[in-house]
C-alpha cells in the first residue's frame, strides 16, 4: 500500500514537470477544481447471509486536490489530493469484544434500537481528469476517474437495545482502505461513486466465514477553485 502511494506521488510530480513545459505561457496559471466537498450514502458488497442495513448510513468528505494539466488546452489533467472523511454504517452486524478479541454475529434488526460503527480517515485521492473548461468558461462538463487510499485513524461502534448501551472504540477495521472512484457531472453538481477493493474489517469472521465487506459509496461531489 505504501509503495502504491509513493509511486503515485512520483508519477504526479513527473507529469506536472512535463506539463509545465508543454502549456502556453498565457494559460500557465489556469487550473481547475482544487477543493472538494462530498456527501455519500454508504453500503457494502460481499455481505454475509442475513446481512441488512438498519438505517441511513451517511458519509462526508472534504479536502484539497492539486490539479496538473497535461495538454495545451488544459482540458486533460491529473490531480493528487489530501482530505478528511467521516463515515457511518448502520447495519445488523453486532460486534462483541471479549478478552481483547473481537467477535461478530448477525442479529435480528428488531433486537436493537441502534447498531452502527463510524470511522474517521485521511484520504489521498489520485484522479485522471477530463473536462470541457477554458480560462473563460466556469460551467463545464467533467469526468474524473481515479484511485483513493484512506488511512483510518479513529473508529467506534455503538449498540443499543432495551437492556442498555455498549460502546467500543478502535474496532478491528483495516487501517488502510483503498478503491476506485468516479465523479461526473456539469458545473457544481456531480455524481460520485467509490468502489472499495479491500475488506472493511481485519481478521473478522461470522459463523466461521470470513467477513469480507467491501465499501461502496454513492453520492454527490462538489468541486471549487
Amino acid at each position: 500500500m505504501k509503495n502504491i502511494i509513493i509511486t503515485g506521488f512520483f508519477l504526479i510530480h513527473f507529469i506536472s514537470l512535463w506539463a509545465q513545459t508543454t502549456v502556453d505561457d498565457s494559460d500557465a496559471l489556469y487550473r481547475e477544481d482544487q477543493f472538494y466537498f462530498g456527501l455519500t450514502y454508504n453500503t457494502f458488497l460481499d455481505t454475509p447471509n442475513g446481512f441488512s442495513q438498519s438505517g441511513f448510513s451517511p458519509g462526508l468528505k472534504l479536502g484539497f486536490i492539486r490539479d496538473f494539466p497535461i495538454n495545451s488546452k488544459r482540458t486533460i489533467a491529473v490531480a493528487l489530493g489530501l482530505g478528511y472523511a467521516f463515515n457511518t454504517h448502520s447495519e445488523n452486524i453486532k460486534i462483541i469484544k471479549s478478552a481483547d478479541v473481537f467477535q461478530y454475529e448477525i442479529v435480528n434488526a428488531n433486537s436493537f434500537k441502534k447498531n452502527r460503527f463510524s470511522h474517521h480517515g485521511i484520504e489521498i485521492p489520485i484522479e485522471f481528469r477530463w473536462r470541457t473548461s477554458s480560462p473563460q468558461e466556469y460551467k463545464f462538463w467533467r469526468i474524473y476517474a481515479g484511485f483513493k487510499a484512506s488511512y483510518l485513524f479513529a473508529s467506534n461502534y455503538l449498540f443499543e437495545n432495551s437492556a442498555g448501551r455498549t460502546r467500543l472504540d478502535h474496532i478491528n477495521l483495516n487501517p488502510w482502505q483503498y478503491g476506485l472512484t468516479l465523479s461526473l457531472g456539469y458545473n457544481n453538481w456531480n455524481g460520485y461513486l467509490y468502489y472499495g477493493l479491500n475488506p472493511m474489517f481485519r481478521d473478522a469472521f461470522v459463523d466461521q466465514d470470513e467477513l469480507e465487506l467491501k465499501s461502496v459509496k454513492i453520492g454527490l461531489m462538489f468541486y471549487f477553485l
